[in-house]
């Protein structure tokens, strides 16, 4: 197996609770704890979970939008952690990402060419203007606009459309890895199905890498070669799609799956129901942190020893004590 793009090794993120005159820390909240991953270039990694587990976070530490709390990140063998002023910035190119919100995320007062074209600026990809503006009218072409949508505002395109905006300045630079962050998650079901598509073609044109962060596991199902399922900070579940999906071994991958959807009522499948809400990640549980919702638990093992991912069978991995 070839070096991997991307390596992740225990990556911790928590953010300071201050309050006071002072702004003294008393608290913290634990977002990402200890997250390992690696992937090869040119495939997808699907990053699954809840609402407030981490994933975002995951991705944009990696990224450093905002600063791990330790842990080390690796771009191609080169420590991002470790990086700083112009060295960042070229980084920068390598990876970009597609925010959730596809219109908090572009500037309302500039046009779609001047938000598409703006990198390109940055990184001196263009010698002049009419450079600049062929470069924009090729990326608008390529996500399925035109040169005619150049000069129109965020507002007077619709969520679909402002979503293709996004990619297509994420593609200004031809980075080889794209975080994908909630990047479908705000628009409606048939505009998903659409944008999925449009990023799987650009991969397959491009070779592109995508980290494809989701709350809904029927999402990733059809563009991730491998998902990763996260639950208060932690993967507790890492295999190929298509082993998951088959094959699920952690009780929350199983109960993620049962809430998926089935469009056929003749399909019947087993109800897996989880007692209460989601810890508060300012005090998780100890030992594993889902033992409090958890259907097969075991105590006291559950409630006082970390399970850590071990490996049972080809690429996949669970952090169970009673699977394995």
């Amino acid at each position: 197996m070839s070096e991997p793009l991307l390596r992740v090794k225990d990556l911790v993120k928590n953010f300071d609770i201050k309050s006071g005159l002072l702004g003294r820390t008393f608290n913290k909240v634990h977002a990402v704890d200890n997250v390992s991953f690696e992937m090869q270039a040119g495939e997808t990694l699907g990053l699954v979970g809840e609402s407030g587990c981490g994933k975002s976070t995951t991705g944009r530490c990696i990224l450093r939008l905002i600063e791990p709390t330790s842990g080390e990140v690796w771009f191609e063998g080169r420590s991002v952690r470790e990086l700083s002023g112009r060295e960042l910035t070229m980084l920068r190119r390598d990876m970009q990402i597609i925010f959730q919100d596809p219109f908090a995320s572009l500037n309302p007062r500039m046009t779609a060419g001047a938000i598409i074209g703006e990198a390109l600026i940055i990184h001196k990809l263009v010698k002049n203007n009419r450079e600049l503006q062929d470069r924009v009218v090729e990326l608008l072409d390529t996500v399925g606009l035109g040169a005619a949508h150049m000069r129109r505002f965020p507002h007077e395109f619709s969520g679909g459309q402002r979503q293709r905006i996004g990619i297509a300045r994420a593609l200004a630079v031809s980075p080889k890895l794209i975080v994908c962050d909630e990047a479908v998650s705000a628009l409606d079901v048939s505009i998903q199905a659409q944008v999925i598509n449009l990023l799987a073609d650009l991969q397959e044109k491009f070779g592109f890498t995508y980290l494809f962060i989701a709350h809904d596991l029927s999402v990733v199902e059809h563009i991730s070669k491998r998902v990763a399922v996260m639950y208060l900070g932690r993967i507790v579940e890492l295999a190929t799609a298509r082993d998951l999906y088959v094959r699920p071994l952690h009780p929350y991958t199983e109960a993620l799956l049962a809430a998926v959807p089935v469009p056929d009522p003749a399909v019947k499948r087993d109800k897996v129901r989880l007692k209460g809400e989601m810890p508060n990640p300012i005090h998780p549980p100890t030992g594993c942190h889902f033992h409090t919702r958890c259907p097969i638990r075991q105590l006291p093992l559950c409630s006082t020893e970390k399970p850590e991912l071990k490996k049972m069978g080809d690429g996949h991995w669970v952090a169970c004590h009673l699977r394995g």
